[in-house]
């Protein structure tokens, strides 16, 4: 029986129980009077990511899953759904405004920390404890353990969405058909990394025009290219400075100048892309990495398969590889993962009065049968290992559903295959065949070993509230600046970006993560 059939007879079997139990008996239909107008509490709109990716003639509220989705809440939960779609790339500013402006949908979500404290901080989101109290049961049975993210002032103020496969924040990648042309071994330290990079500059293994030994974008909204690589002069790492450099912060924790100091070494050697500061949209370095003049990289975890398939596809015997070789100086990785939760789910203040109705939905997506349908699509096949396999693009337009039905999975992506490794290995080699399921399985052994998450809290610090926009994007000019500035004006160019950071208000934000550390009341977790 295929998993969509075993899902389906699952939901034919356990209805009453979905009804009264997951998402709360049918029937309970009610308004409630607000400035004279009726408002029916059991009809929702959610707010869905826009990447413009719609099959023609369809729209956010009106494609195959949306429908599905549709159908399947009201018949299991009583509960009328719709869809408001918002902009990815603005999505922040966005849903910001509309809360403001008393016009969002009465589900928002955001992964940025600052929304979540800006938003609670101003009173602008709906409490939840008592519906998730009543009708919270697959919540706190799925994903629960990471909801304590979601509260402020000891109550539940969002949702917090559980991750699925835990994968690292970045993913070192080497050409190890180089490796073995230059007749050395895939490195396993940074120093046999520097040998290597050396060695691709002086000697260009693959024999191509402008040969890029290590390869770096400008991006100043992300700190990928060089925060392992920093990260690994940073030694002993305390739960306390974990918390207070995590994580971003880590460019400027004690020793994390040293790794500057080698990558700006590097940099004026010719190793690193020569003024990548300028590619600030990255497209140089994808270019670069698509051509295969590249050799080495380090990326979100991920995203690298995409030029592999490429190089893949122009020469069979190119092997871009995952690696270990940030190695710390007491020996193994600092491996950094993504933490358990991703987004903040939440409720407009002024849609107080739905928080039942969207309780109910939410819970009725934290279940990981319906998630799966959800975020795979109800058409969906799986792997022979019992994985859920993503259909094509043009699969799913035929079918009418979203380029990225994902979208619609706000609540829970931990899918029953994501931690059983014959599985998830199995969902990579089919869905990506270029190439071999041994590749894969390094994949996979390079993601979970030596898996590092920097402890977190829900409380909101006023200096990042303050602050940490524009911290986040002056900490990576301030890695930049140092790594591409002449070396005989390192010390001087450190003293100077340091100095503009303490500007835009770093002591204070990290003086706060410290002393909130040190009053021994905040609730850690990973």
């Amino acid at each position: 029986m295929s998993r969509l059939s075993r899902a389906i007879s699952v939901f034919l079997t356990v209805s009453f129980l979905t009804v009264t139990v997951g998402c709360g008996a049918l029937g309970e239909q009610q308004t409630v009077e607000n400035d004279d107008n009726q408002v029916d509490v059991n009809s929702i709109t959610c707010m869905v990511w826009d990447r413009d990716n719609m099959p023609e003639g369809y729209t956010a509220d009106d494609n195959t899953l949306a429908n599905w989705i549709r159908a399947k809440v009201k018949d299991e939960c009583g509960i009328d759904v719709h869809f408001v779609s918002v902009g990815r790339s603005t999505s922040d500013e966005t849903i910001k405004k509309m809360v403001d402006e008393n016009i969002a949908p009465d589900i928002v979500f955001t992964y940025s920390s600052s929304v979540f404290g800006y938003m609670t901080k101003q009173g602008k989101v709906a409490d939840l404890t008592e519906s998730l109290s009543k009708y919270g049961q697959n919540i706190e049975k799925y994903i629960g353990d990471i909801q304590y993210m979601g509260s402020y002032n000891d109550l539940q103020v969002a949702v917090m969405k559980r991750r699925g496969f835990k994968s690292p924040r970045h993913t070192a990648y080497i050409r190890k058909d180089w490796c073995d042309a230059l007749g050395i071994s895939v490195p396993k330290t940074k120093k046999e990394l520097i040998s290597y990079l050396y060695a691709v500059k002086e000697q260009n293994p693959g024999g191509v025009d402008g040969v890029i030994p290590w390869a770096m974008g400008g991006d100043v909204h992300s700190e990928r290219f060089y925060q392992g690589f920093v990260g690994s002069y940073v030694e002993n790492l305390s739960e306390r400075d974990a918390f207070i450099y995590s994580e971003r912060y880590m460019v400027v924790a004690e020793g994390a100048v040293e790794g500057l100091r080698v990558l700006n070494k590097l940099y004026n050697d010719g190793i690193i892309s020569l003024d990548f500061t300028a590619d600030s949209d990255n497209s140089k370095y994808v270019a670069d990495a698509e051509a295969g003049k590249v050799g080495f990289l380090v990326d979100d975890s991920a995203s690298p398969f995409t030029y592999v398939s490429i190089l893949k596809e122009k020469d069979p015997t190119i092997e871009l590889d995952p690696i270990l070789c940030f190695d710390l100086p007491g020996g193994g990785y600092r491996n950094v993962a993504e933490p358990d939760y991703g987004m903040y789910v939440m409720v407009p203040a002024t849609s107080k009065d739905k928080t039942d109705a969207v309780v109910k939905y939410l819970n009725w997506l934290a279940d990981p049968a319906n998630a799966e349908m959800v975020n795979f699509t109800p058409d969906h096949e799986d792997t022979e290992s019992g994985a859920a396999m993503t259909m094509s693009k043009e699969h799913l337009f035929s079918r009418g559903y979203s380029g990225t039905p994902g979208d619609y999975c706000i609540v829970n992506e931990h899918f029953d295959f994501v931690d059983d490794k014959e599985a998830q290995v199995s969902l990579w080699t089919e869905n990506c065949g270029w190439e071999t399921p041994d590749w894969f399985e390094n994949y996979y052994d390079v993601c979970v070993t030596d898996q590092f998450t920097f402890p977190t809290c829900s409380s909101v610090l006023e200096s990042e509230v303050k602050y940490q926009v524009d911290l986040d994007v002056a900490l990576v000019e301030y890695a930049y600046n140092l790594i591409c500035c002449p070396t005989s004006e390192f010390d001087r160019t450190q003293h100077e970006e340091y100095s503009r950071l303490l500007d835009l208000g770093l002591k204070e934000v990290l003086d706060e993560r410290a002393s909130s550390y040190d009053s021994g009341e905040l609730r850690l977790g990973k």
